[in-house]
């Protein structure tokens, strides 16, 4: 049985209560001026769905198309802007104003009586899990939170999408804004003053939603929960396939799909105040809101700074997130006495760096001049505070005046004489990720053995030629360089130094920058400050063939513990492959 808004409202205005109101209650209740209430109440009372100033059985029936059959709570986002809380846990689980935020959600989606719950959750998803005991609702896992937007955690549920609420878990609503009947679909909005990045909304008659525009001026912008009717999903969800299906469309968040679609998909604005809806884009935006949130929250991060620095927490502010590696995770913070950054060690590190031996060439990288942006790293943990170098670029190793300074100080620092515990070797490193490897199973790429069975044999030769030993950071290219406004260079990240053959560090340098073979040329005649003899060339071509297979089981290893290294597992391998055969010729015909 269809009804109209008015007539809606007054049936829902009764059911919730369920006691008797005459005409000006309802109108108040309901949202409407006294004519549009009576009219209304009239029409309802004629065909049996209000009697004696109550709903009937044949009202509540009515309502029943309009029920909220269930909700999804997005959960499985990185929350990058959070840093460096975001490194700890998932945004959902902080805790604000002394409740968990996605448990304050799950209990006013509760309170409504919606109890199918569905949380979909992704990065850190372990944190979700109580919550199936604890609220009864259902744990959907989102294994390419990483690599896909929203629209797939979406698409992981679109059986589930009928008269439905789409929620993310990391908002606060001030008042709870879930109903138990809702009338059609709608996109929560706030309005926003002046200039603004957020999604802006233009309607057409009757609020529907007609248009979409990232960024603009004193406008309604799209903020907070969702809701799907029944008619809404199912044109949407055919939609959302087909986008998922296309590899030019599957990376769009959902929002995008619904901007492109909007005249096939019916949705209204719902207008909320201004401090109804909270969702929280930067630390900074937290701590307005809660005043004693850095002093309460429960973050060894933020202790780990004050026991290093001094400083108070109130005093740490400005995160956000640096660019990241294929390692660690980094963010900017400052306080009252300068800039810094904290560098988070990513998954599985453990595994592959020794911290101990990095703390070491840490400290002598600082004692040689080289790195004295370092100012302590847990030995046990791997956590770092460094001083920030603002205004710092990355050298280009394409030009050969700043390829030549990068090799200059590779030279340097093998000849300083400095020396630390740990040795590292391409070949055993190497051998090192293919045992982790090989412990969770078969290889089975093709070409592999063929290509490990020569690498055995370059690395037999390379051994032969009883190269000089030195310190060598090992992970040495243009990544690990900050050049500061005064054109000095650091050479920073010294996770994988130890005391090694001298052509390591070209040999990443010249994998890791992608050179040419007259870019590799140059930066040897710049290193050695001559031209290189043929000895040396292939010695140094070797360890190319030697970092890039290294590097591309470290990668393989990466991608197994689940962690996406993009184009880099195919950079190391092609390095490999393609000098090779060369280098063994050079060896073998020699």
């Amino acid at each position: 049985m269809s009804l109209t808004r008015n007539e809606f409202e007054v049936l829902r205005a009764l059911a919730g209560t369920g006691e008797a109101m005459d005409a000006p209650r309802i109108a108040q209740a309901a949202g409407l001026d006294p004519d549009q209430a009576t009219t209304a109440l009239d029409a309802c009372e004629a065909r049996g769905l209000i009697a004696a100033e109550r709903i009937t059985e044949q009202g509540i029936e009515a309502l029943e198309p309009y029920r909220v059959r269930n909700a999804v709570i997005m959960a499985a986002g990185l929350s990058s802007r959070f840093v460096p809380l975001s490194y700890e846990r998932p945004k959902g689980m902080l805790r604000v104003k002394g409740e968990v935020l996605i448990e304050r959600q799950i209990r006013q989606l509760l309170k409504r009586g919606i109890t199918d719950i569905a949380v979909v959750v992704g990065y850190k998803k372990e944190y979700f899990f109580y919550l199936a005991a604890k609220y009864g609702v259902r744990i959907v896992v989102n294994d390419l939170y990483a690599e896909r937007n929203n629209s797939w955690t979406l698409y992981l549920v679109r059986d589930k999408l009928s008269n439905t609420y789409v929620c993310s878990s990391d908002d606060y609503f001030t008042t709870n804004p879930f109903e138990r009947y809702v009338f059609k679909s709608y996109y929560a909005a706030t309005y926003a003053e002046g200039p603004t990045d957020e999604w802006c909304l233009r309607v057409g008659s009757n609020d529907r939603i007609t248009g979409v525009t990232v960024g603009g001026h004193d406008s309604w912008v799209m903020l907070g929960h969702v809701y799907f009717d029944e008619r809404f999903s199912k044109t949407f969800v055919p939609l959302l396939e087909d986008a998922i299906c296309r590899p030019e469309t599957q990376g769009k968040l959902w929002e995008s799909i619904l901007a492109d679609n909007l005249k096939a998909l019916d949705m209204e604005i719902r207008r909320y105040p201004e401090d109804v809806i909270h969702e929280f884009d930067s630390l900074a935006e937290l701590e307005t809101f809660d005043g004693d949130f850095i002093t309460n929250v429960d973050s060894e991060i933020f202790d780990n700074i004050v026991s290093v620095l001094g400083c108070t927490r109130e005093e740490i502010k400005d995160f956000y997130p640096l660019k990241q590696g294929i390692t660690n995770l980094s963010c900017h913070f400052s306080t009252n006495e300068g800039e810094w950054v904290y560098r988070h060690p990513g998954v599985g590190t453990e595994l592959l760096i020794d911290r101990r031996a990095e703390v070491t060439a840490l400290k002598t990288a600082r004692g040689l001049g080289v790195d004295d942006t370092f100012v302590y790293e847990d030995p046990d943990r791997g956590w770092k505070i460094s001083r920030f170098i603002p205004d710092s670029t990355q050298p280009d190793p394409h030009d050969p005046a700043q390829c030549a300074r990068m090799m200059h100080m590779a030279r340097a620092v093998h000849d300083s004489g400095a020396s630390i515990e740990r040795h590292f070797d391409f070949h055993d490193e190497a051998n090192r990720y293919l045992d982790l490897l090989l412990a969770r199973g078969p290889i089975d790429i093709p070409g592999f053995s063929e290509m490990h069975e020569k690498v055995e044999r370059l690395a037999g030769h390379v051994r032969a030629d009883e190269a000089p030993t030195c310190l060598c950071h090992n992970d040495f290219f243009m990544l690990n360089f900050l050049v500061d406004a005064s054109d000095k260079y650091y050479l920073i990240d010294w996770e994988y130094a130890g005391m090694g053959d001298y052509a390591n560090d070209f040999g990443t340098f010249a994998v890791c920058c992608q050179l040419s073979d007259d870019e590799m040329h140059a930066a040897l005649t710049a290193y050695f400050d001559r031209e290189p003899t043929t000895g040396e060339l292939r010695h140094n071509l070797a360890h190319v063939v030697l970092a890039g297979w290294c590097w591309y089981l470290w990668a393989l290893l990466k991608e197994a513990e689940g962690d996406n290294v993009g184009e880099w597992l195919y950079i190391y391998f092609s390095y490999a492959d393609k000098y090779l055969d060369r280098a063994l010729a050079l060896y073998e015909e020699a």
